[in-house]
């Protein structure tokens, strides 16, 4: 398959549309926008860990700029926490990010690694917006961003030593998703995946409710995910429940110049790491 692929190609269906034109649409969306701004790695996630107390002292634009940055730490830390779990990466090897969005963890893992990482993303905005950060950081030429879906990459088979997805799969059919990355690892290779989830035996939640709705996604049950894995020959070797680690986040998102945008999200579901090998 060529290096490019028509829109035709990439984006098949009325729903891929929709969430494609919402993603391109944000182009001006401050939060991601100033977060990404404090070191020039931009991000599409939420944050780990607790914070720092003192950047909440004062008043003004002073206190504004603390609370950014230390949002942007915490959520710095989350893909570093990505990173970790995708083990053993040596140089000579390939990443794929999987709804790679502004592209902040894709460069981070070329710098990390040493790697060649690729991104997908059926934004065109954000696959040229990623590419733009690469070349600014020295990393086009180990980095390269794709206007391509995830469900069918074009990729060539076991082209992958890892991929991760990070609050992605809500938008996509887990079987489909998971055939397609169990094609694209090596054998051996890991899959790491951030979501959030809900829980089987209680069902959706007001909170999951509204953010489907705010972000046109369709967040999976908990165990759809574990049969989706095992349905292609994906085995769990580990799954953190990360929901702790995440309320304080979301707690000083609240007291953020970008807390109007967390509306959506104020309460958010359980969220989980897992990572896979095949």
């Amino acid at each position: 398959m060529s290096e490019q692929q028509t829109r035709e190609q990439v984006i098949t269906t009325g729903y891929q549309r929709d969430v494609a034109a919402w993603w391109d649409n944000r182009r001006r969306d401050r939060v991601n926008l100033a977060l990404g701004e404090v070191d020039g790695l931009y991000h599409h996630h939420y944050g780990l860990g607790s914070y720092d107390p003192a950047v909440l002292e004062g008043s003004g634009a002073a206190r504004d700029e603390r609370i950014i940055a230390e949002m942007h730490r915490l959520e710095t830390a989350q893909a570093d926490l990505v990173l970790d779990e995708l083990g053993a990466v040596g140089a000579d090897d390939r990443l794929l990010d999987a709804g790679s969005g502004r592209g902040g963890t894709s460069i981070m893992a070329a710098e990390r690694f040493g790697c060649e990482v690729d991104g997908v993303s059926i934004s065109e905005y954000q696959v040229g917006f990623a590419n733009e950060r690469a070349a600014e950081r020295g990393r086009s030429d180990r980095v390269r961003f794709h206007f391509r879906n995830m469900l069918d990459t074009g990729f060539p088979s076991a082209a992958f030593q890892g991929v991760w997805t990070n609050e992605t799969t809500m938008y996509v059919d887990l079987f489909d998703l998971y055939r397609e990355f169990a094609r694209l690892l090596r054998p051996g290779g890991r899959y790491v995946c951030v979501t959030g989830c809900y829980n089987d035996v209680t069902g959706r939640s007001e909170s999951v409710r509204r953010i489907n709705e705010h972000y046109l996604c369709d967040i999976h049950p908990r165990g759809r995910y574990f049969e989706a894995l095992a349905g292609n020959g994906l085995v769990p070797s580990k799954v953190i429940d990360l929901t702790p680690m995440t309320i304080p986040y979301w707690e000083l998102r609240e007291q953020s110049p970008s807390r109007r945008a967390s509306r959506g999200r104020s309460s958010p579901p359980t969220a989980r790491a897992a990572s896979t090998t095949c």
